[in-house]
């Protein structure tokens, strides 16, 4: 990326090169048409099932990467699903919501004295932001990539996800500890108005969510304004559990 996110509260794209999305497949790998005689493999930085946004013949945009320790040279950002584009990098929401936070674009996780990220609160497990204050305390926070949207609806997941329930339980935990906690979800798109747990694809993790939310467990919902030259912090969408 072209900027740092902690001076501008975004992230600033490379150049990208437009394509048309042949498949997606083995989760991390999708060919690209560039032009009538060039496809490339690019990397799809996304473990999801990406449920409504990997359509074939989709036009997407890729950045170019030449690193020589890179096996495949491009990444695939963004689809372009007709009712806006989707960012397909799951890297991006912690790296956004980081930089929003440091900026002071969001209302939820102001006034505190450092943000760190990535921080270990288990032998085992890991949480994508804590921000610390002398007189606040501490505010953990989960980041979650949210890119299912149907007529509107964005839900999450989009696919079974036991690591994702052990995130709420750590959360969780760490509520009765006397700890502020949440739920950040990040919808890599435009044309969501309202956000719920997929209980049909998930039900533990909806059921989940609700325990967490009933022990104090807060949730933030935000959209992104998604351009092909950067990436913003956009509205707060509301939820229904």
């Amino acid at each position: 990326m072209d900027s740092d996110p902690e001076q501008t509260g975004g992230i600033f794209w490379p150049e990208l090169i437009r394509g048309t999305l042949v498949k997606r497949y083995k989760r991390f790998l999708a060919d690209v048409q560039l032009d009538e005689k060039t496809v490339v493999t690019a990397h799809c930085p996304n473990s999801g099932s990406m449920k409504a946004c990997c359509e074939p013949g989709s036009p997407v945009y890729l950045s170019y990467h030449d690193n020589p320790r890179r096996k495949l040279k491009y990444t695939w950002e963004i689809i372009d699903m007709g009712t806006s584009l989707v960012g397909v990098n799951t890297i991006i929401p912690n790296r956004l919501v980081k930089a929003a936070a440091q900026a002071g674009l969001i209302d939820q996780l102001t006034g505190y004295e450092r943000i760190d990220a990535e921080v270990k609160v288990s032998d085992h497990s890991r949480l994508d932001l804590v921000l610390s204050d002398p007189i606040k305390g501490k505010c953990f926070v989960e980041i979650k990539n949210c890119s299912l949207v149907n007529q509107g609806h964005a839900q999450f997941p989009d696919a079974v996800t036991v690591r994702g329930l052990k995130h709420i339980n750590e959360l969780m935990t760490l509520k009765k500890q006397g700890h502020r906690c949440m739920m950040f979800y990040l919808i890599q798109r435009m044309d969501a108005t309202v956000f719920s747990p997929a209980d049909h694809i998930d039900p533990a993790y909806g059921k989940q969510l609700r325990l967490a939310v009933d022990a104090g467990v807060e949730i933030a919902v935000f959209d992104v304004v998604l351009t092909t030259e950067s990436i913003f912090l956009g509205n707060k969408v509301p939820h229904i559990l």
